[in-house]
């Protein structure tokens, strides 16, 4: 599982990522709002540590711009800060933080608390690639915050590519598991081209494998 790490202080950031890392997470981390934002446009990480006080957009900024992306909306976000009263609080976990874990704080404490999000939102059945956000459990798929129709076959298509960014699915196997025996490849050569239209821009992620089948990548 991926977590990005938004903080500006060097040793806080240090911290956080060894303890992620110890506990067997992979992990970027960022010293501020703009390469963060860059980075969330490329990659949808499974959770995020996020301070408040940070140069340019703050952590409150950043949360609530993650909160209003269907996207980004269920991403699980531990606000890691330095204020620490019962206002401040409040107000992060309004705007939509899942905790709140005030500095000085203890490695272990946020360890547990970072395995307890991640607990809750595997039970959502959600796949993120760059743009794109499927939803299992409501059958929905948006791309860029948008929601795009698919039809039956081209959702569990698409669901299948998702589910394992990367690899190379040969043409056999997808029709065998989509379409079932005695189906060709002109029906998944079809809603592949038709997947790819519906999915606009990210529509080039849908990539041909030559001589194998199809994968999702960013990788020309």
């Amino acid at each position: 599982m991926l977590i990005y790490i938004v903080e500006d202080d060097d040793n806080i950031r240090e911290l956080e990522a060894f303890a992620m890392k110890n506990s067997g997470y992979d992990t970027e981390c960022f010293a501020g709002s703009k390469e963060f934002c860059q980075a969330m446009a490329k990659a949808v990480p499974d959770l995020i540590l996020l301070d408040i006080m940070l140069p340019g957009d703050d952590g409150l900024t950043i949360l609530k711009k993650l909160r209003d992306d269907p996207v980004t909306s269920k991403i699980p976000v531990i606000i890691i800060s330095a204020k620490t009263t019962e206002l401040d609080r409040v107000k992060g976990l309004d705007l939509g933080a899942d905790d709140y874990l005030c500095k000085p704080f203890g490695v272990m404490e946020l360890v547990s608390r970072v395995r307890a999000r991640l607990r809750g939102s595997s039970k959502d059945n959600e796949y993120c690639f760059a743009e794109i956000l499927l939803s299992d459990d409501a059958r929905k798929v948006f791309v860029s915050g948008k929601q795009t129709e698919l039809t039956y076959k081209e959702f569990e298509l698409l669901k299948t590519l998702i589910r394992s960014p990367g690899k190379a699915f040969t043409r056999d196997f997808l029709i065998d598991t989509i379409w079932g025996q005695g189906s060709t490849g002109r029906t998944l050569d079809v809603h592949i081209r038709t997947l790819r239209g519906k999915l606009g821009e990210c529509g080039k992620y849908v990539q041909t494998v030559r001589n194998v089948g199809y994968k999702l990548d960013k990788d020309e």
